[in-house]
């Protein structure tokens, strides 16, 4: 399975190196999280794993208590959860993850970015099948884990690899068993610094320096839009 999403992870939390930036799309993940599964964590694993994400980027309780209430405000019933599509320079494939009040507004900037970068959205669906959405959960590694242990405890709840990156241990399951293995992994008693889908690309492909460079100046205008929540790619 490739790894692609870890260089995406790298490169775009030292973009959001300014919590103005990155405060508001956490806050709006929560919104919208709380808005779809309702406002009580315990029973909505999505919202579980958005106030999960923001603690580990320290936003204020208060924040993050304004943004769940927010989920009932009237004023947010037009936000809804688009998915583009596209292929950017040198045929870099990108999934893009909004949340917007306004979609024509998303869908024209979103286009925008492709079109001055050489590149075009591609129909829905066109790249679905390219990505694997899986759920993806990262713990600190300590003396205490038992990796083998861990690894018997957590098949029951949807565990399908557990992947060791320096000091931090990767856990990852289905999409759809998000919640399930959420429940084991705090079940044996361990914290989670972050949790989410990721879409993880079946064949990344490994671009030369020259290329990164065309490509991530298309994907910091992207990643800068106050619409997006997520971007995905084929980078190795």
């Amino acid at each position: 399975m490739g790894r692609a999403f870890e260089y995406r992870r790298a490169a775009k939390e030292k973009r959001w190196d300014k919590m103005s930036k990155v405060f508001p799309k956490l806050s709006r993940a929560i919104t919208v999280a709380a808005k779809e599964g309702g406002l009580d964590p315990e029973m909505n694993s999505k919202l579980r794993a958005a106030i999960q994400n923001a603690k580990s980027q320290n936003m204020p309780k208060d924040n993050i208590n304004s943004a769940i209430k927010r989920a009932n405000n009237k004023d947010f019933e037009d936000f809804i959860e688009i998915t583009y599509e596209g292929k950017g320079p040198h045929g870099v494939l990108v999934i893009i993850e909004c949340a917007t009040n306004n979609s024509t507004r998303t869908t024209a900037n979103i286009k925008s970015y492709f079109n001055k970068s050489n590149g075009s959205l591609v129909p829905p669906g066109s790249l679905e099948y390219m990505f694997e959405r899986k759920s993806v959960f990262n713990i600190k590694q300590t003396t205490e884990i038992n990796l083998e242990q861990l690894e018997l405890n957590l098949i029951d709840f949807g565990l399908e690899e557990i992947i060791i990156n320096e000091d931090n241990i990767f856990i990852y399951g289905d999409f759809k068993n998000f919640g399930l293995l959420h429940k084991g992994i705090i079940k044996n008693d361990l914290k989670i610094n972050k949790s989410e889908v990721q879409r993880i690309p079946n064949e990344p492909i490994n671009y030369n320096q020259e290329q990164i460079i065309d490509i991530e100046k298309m994907l910091d205008k992207i990643d800068d839009d106050d619409d997006v929540q997520n971007v995905f790619t084929n980078i190795l």
